[in-house]
């Protein structure tokens, strides 16, 4: 088995070519031929700076090890990733089109792959934008935050997505994510804590699109489809 991180897939159908956040993958030869460098997430999780707990950490290093890089190899999950932090409901078509356009990427490079979705989106009534604060924030000229207009904006959003089509599994013809997983935070990116919002609007834990119920679901489609791999 393989993965990757910000991997190429190329749409059969079409041609048209898209990054995805993350790809796991069958090697195109022997497991003892795998391409790429032995990596491990705890690897991976120094190296990209993410937090955890000492529990958490146990966690990843009792994983097994995979090997990067997915050139040659047979997708078989393939996973989208995007973040709506501010300027919510201007966002929203071009978040809509750019995960159809993975999911869609997905199937059209291995039907049998299970394309999953997950969205964090952003409750917090204001938003320092760095892609409005490209100069030297100072005393003298303070940034200034994007005000949003809460909860309707991350309801807007959580209602858009939930438009995104989706499929019952491979073989079933259909258009769509196998799994799609809504994430809500606050966060103003100001310095203060950032907070994970388990209240409404976001999902509760027994809903299709809760964090815990995406995992379940893309765990539980990948044993049916690739048991024998």
């Amino acid at each position: 088995m393989t993965f990757g991180i910000n991997r190429q897939l190329n749409d059969w159908e079409t041609g048209k070519k898209k990054d995805l956040d993350l790809v796991v993958a069958r090697a195109p030869g022997p497991s003892t031929q795998a391409v790429g460098e032995a990596l491990d997430l705890t690897t991976l999780a120094a190296r990209y700076e993410v937090v955890l707990t000492a529990d958490e950490r146990q966690i990843l290093d009792e994983l097994p090890k995979g090997r990067s890089g997915t050139s040659g190899a047979t997708v078989l999950v393939a996973l989208e990733a995007k973040a709506c932090m501010t300027a919510h409901v201007r966002a929203l078509p071009r978040l809509y089109d750019e995960l159809t356009s993975s999911h869609a990427t997905v199937h059209g490079d291995n039907t049998n792959a299970l394309a999953i979705g997950f969205v964090m989106v952003n409750l917090a009534e204001s938003f320092i934008s760095p892609d409005l604060h490209r100069r030297l924030i100072t005393p003298e000229a303070p940034a200034q935050p994007s005000e949003h207009r809460q909860p309707h904006a991350t309801e807007r959003t959580i209602s858009k997505i939930r438009e995104i089509r989706r499929r019952p599994g491979p073989g079933s013809g259909r258009a769509g994510f196998d799994g799609i997983g809504i994430m809500v935070i606050n966060m103003r990116n100001d310095g203060t804590p950032v907070q994970l919002v388990t209240t409404a609007p976001a999902p509760a834990t027994n809903n299709e699109f809760y964090y815990g119920q995406m995992i379940g679901r893309a765990a539980h489609l990948y044993d049916s489809a690739f048991g024998n791999v």
